[in-house]
């Protein structure tokens, strides 16, 4: 936020101009992405939500329709409407996507930061596969999912995103990988590495091109 001001009747916020506009539409637009989007993705919103989690923000709504991209194509967490600072007790409140809510929160135990961790690991499965790995045609099924923590990759998942992916979607909160190991995972820095590479040999060939 860069400023606010008001008058009689409302209070405005002046936010940054997301160019890139919302994921929602974005991925849904392209359906899934290849496996290198994917993990800057997951790098950038680790790397957010790291900061969020050290200034005792828990977002709790982690989703793509709350994620916004910049004209850098950097992702920007938006909507902290369901947000809480929480900087010692455990919350309560069910609240957040049915898709993306945590076992914790199903089943009416006490939450912390974790909640993020597990929806970025939903938010993964979502991007490499276009859909949501616990949605299913009605609620209750969809909470029997998340309870026990079933679902099923399709077989263009590689090896090295299925591990990711499980190391977040563990039914114990405190099993979940910290956000700082999310960023130093192999899959993670494997497509770095792969788009740093990619990024020179672009760089390399417009300047090495005629004029």
């Amino acid at each position: 936020m860069y400023t606010y001001f008001w008058d009689e009747k409302r209070i405005y916020l002046v936010l940054e101009f997301a160019q890139g506009g919302e994921m929602y539409k974005y991925l849904k637009k392209r359906e899934r992405f290849d496996e290198t989007t994917t993990a800057v993705f997951m790098f950038q919103m680790a790397d957010a939500l790291n900061y969020c989690h050290q200034k005792n923000v828990i977002h709790r709504d982690i989703k793509p329709e709350n994620l916004l991209i910049g004209e850098d194509g950097q992702l920007k967490i938006a909507d902290f409407g369901w947000s809480v600072h929480a900087p010692s007790k455990k919350r309560q409140t069910m609240c957040g996507t049915l898709d993306y809510l945590p076992p914790e929160m199903v089943v009416g135990e006490e939450h912390r930061e974790h909640v993020d961790i597990w929806s970025l690991g939903v938010l993964c499965y979502e991007f490499l596969v276009g859909t949501p790995p616990f949605e299913h045609d009605d609620s209750t099924s969809t909470y029997s999912a998340i309870r026990n923590v079933r679902y099923k990759f399709p077989h263009y998942v590689s090896s090295g995103a299925r591990d990711l992916i499980n190391k977040l979607l563990q039914r114990k909160p405190q099993d979940r990988l910290s956000l700082k190991e999310v960023m130093a995972h192999e899959w993670i820095q494997h497509h770095l590495r792969k788009r740093e590479s990619t990024l020179k040999a672009s760089k390399r060939n417009l300047r090495d091109k005629p004029s």
